[in-house]
């Protein structure tokens, strides 16, 4: 890990590439402003987030947010040297809120699909993670495959818009489907004995297992489905992209981005 001084010899080397990626753009006449130009001039970076999914992005009461790539969001903000502008957005509007510039870049757990990337680009991805289901602890040993899991009786709950509800509409064909618009209590079906099982990342299961001890992961490290976590940037962009890339790589050589998870996780 690294120390304090390289890292904050990291950042300002951040500082100055943002610098010059400005300059640099001012000199190209007549062209379209990158998204980093346009942040850069404004003073604001507008961050997409559905503060439903936790580990990752969380909507407090008071209107703020917290969690991983909230963290992720104000040290990016920082390293831009602008401030951080949360905008609300939800599973099924993602894409819509995204094309239609509502935000610079989407942050919140966003896994990278290809029929995303029809629409927008991702940064390089930050981690790795699958579909696992998280039952009642009792259940566990019940519901450790598919095949288990796709029967008559079994209730599977889901959130309505984002990759766990395309897997479910894949791959669960004979156990009743339960369609559940709250992604902040929908764990608390399971816990209440309205639903059986939830097919969603493993990071995710293991959070919730923190917060609902009567809730377990099954096979969080060993999951259905090969998926990667990134971020969510405008398409053929590439100064705005080497910029999100190069800070991630920063953020998760020295040390940073590790502690973050941490705090979140441990």
């Amino acid at each position: 890990m690294m120390n304090t001084t390289t890292r904050g010899a990291l950042r300002a080397l951040l500082g100055l590439a943002a610098a010059c990626c400005l300059g640099a753009a001012q000199a190209r006449a007549g062209q379209d402003p990158s998204t980093l130009d346009k942040v850069l001039q404004s003073g604001v970076l507008r961050v997409c987030t559905t503060g439903d999914y936790r580990p990752f992005t969380y909507a407090l009461p008071d209107g703020g947010y917290e969690g991983i790539d909230i963290d992720q969001a104000q040290s990016l903000a920082k390293a831009l040297g602008v401030k951080v502008q949360f905008v609300r957005t939800t599973w099924p509007t993602l894409m819509k809120d995204f094309a239609a510039n509502k935000c610079d870049i989407a942050m919140g757990g966003i896994s990278v699909t290809l029929a995303r990337m029809k629409t927008a680009a991702f940064s390089t991805h930050y981690m790795v993670d699958g579909k696992t289901p998280i039952v009642r602890c009792g259940d566990v040993a019940k519901y450790q495959t598919l095949a288990q899991i796709d029967r008559p009786g079994v209730r599977v709950i889901t959130n309505p818009g984002g990759t766990n509800s395309k897997f479910v509409a894949a791959h669960i064909h004979h156990a009743k489907v339960i369609v559940y618009p709250d992604n902040n209590t929908i764990f608390e079906q399971l816990i209440d004995d309205k639903a059986d099982v939830m097919i969603t990342d493993g990071t995710e299961t293991l959070l919730q297992h923190k917060l609902h001890p009567q809730l377990c992961a099954v096979h969080p490290h060993h999951p259905f489905t090969y998926g990667e976590k990134a971020y969510l940037i405008p398409r053929d962009d590439l100064p705005f992209q080497n910029f999100v890339d190069q800070w991630l790589h920063l953020e998760i050589a020295s040390g940073d981005f590790q502690e973050v998870l941490d705090k979140w996780l441990r």
